[in-house]
């Protein structure tokens, strides 16, 4: 199958699909199981993120969706570690052996995939890292569905997958969490950061600034505040928050700090 280059495009719509990303309701208590056996076992996924260069949770992830965190199993395709692997990709690992230990299996796994050779882990590339293992094509010959590698138990899913290889049905529904939606919890709990804040998201303003229209939208929706929706985070839209939560944007000259 073709492989999906990385781009700045691609890059941006995975940024803007995990921020609209919301878990589905019903699969709240699930989606915490799923993050509360993660966390009882972050060693073992630190172990194998240390050889290989990559974030734990992204081996967390995958461990998720490969084998349902079953630690007798392949990391690479959920088979069992008493033999190499049976099915694609079989024969893993080549050096060893058996039984394996899973992190043997997991290492080989991470690096069979090239995961070793990532320079760098921003959300973006790690959504791309993702889809990717489980392979493109959902968004090559399916793009009306957004992969449920990633998205399934989300706004972003609701039917659509493969049924086996090469079988499609757009009835079918996954009955896994998606990674992305597991990592999306695992940020809310605080267990992890995926994006790290260097700078104030609103700050006071004389010229229109990104992302300050979203705040004037969310301010106008409380009585008593009426503000143009123009980007510009100025006089009014200072006081706006000030109203709401006792203090004035950053950068505005009537704050004291």
């Amino acid at each position: 199958m073709a492989k999906v280059k990385y781009s700045a495009g691609l890059a941006e719509e995975y940024e803007n699909l995990y921020r609209e990303c919301v878990a589905t309701r019903s699969r709240f208590d699930e989606i915490d199981r799923l993050v509360d056996n993660i966390l009882n076992h972050k060693n073992r996924y630190v172990n194998v993120a240390t050889e290989v260069g990559a974030p734990w949770y992204f081996i967390a992830a995958i461990h998720t969706m490969e084998s349902s965190q079953d630690f007798t199993k392949h990391l690479h395709n959920g088979d069992p570690l008493t033999d190499r692997t049976k099915h694609v990709p079989a024969g893993r690992p080549k050096q060893g052996t058996p039984p394996f230990t899973w992190e043997e299996s997991a290492v080989d796994a991470m690096k069979m995939r090239g995961v070793d050779k990532v320079p760098q882990w921003p959300l973006p590339r790690l959504l791309y890292e993702l889809e990717g293992y489980n392979g493109w094509g959902y968004r090559l010959y399916h793009p009306h569905v957004l992969s449920p590698y990633l998205w399934s138990w989300s706004n972003h899913y609701t039917s659509g997958k493969y049924i086996a290889d090469g079988r499609w049905s757009d009835t079918a529904k996954s009955r896994q969490c998606g990674s992305a939606v597991l990592l999306h919890r695992m940020e809310e709990r605080g267990e992890i950061e995926l994006a790290e804040i260097t700078e104030p998201l609103f700050i006071y303003s004389d010229h229109p600034i990104p992302e300050a229209e979203k705040l004037q939208r969310f301010l106008n929706k409380f009585p008593g505040i009426a503000l143009r929706v123009d980007g510009w985070p100025g006089k009014r839209t200072s006081d706006a928050v000030k109203r709401l939560f006792g203090f004035y944007l950053k950068n505005d000259p009537r704050r004291d700090d």
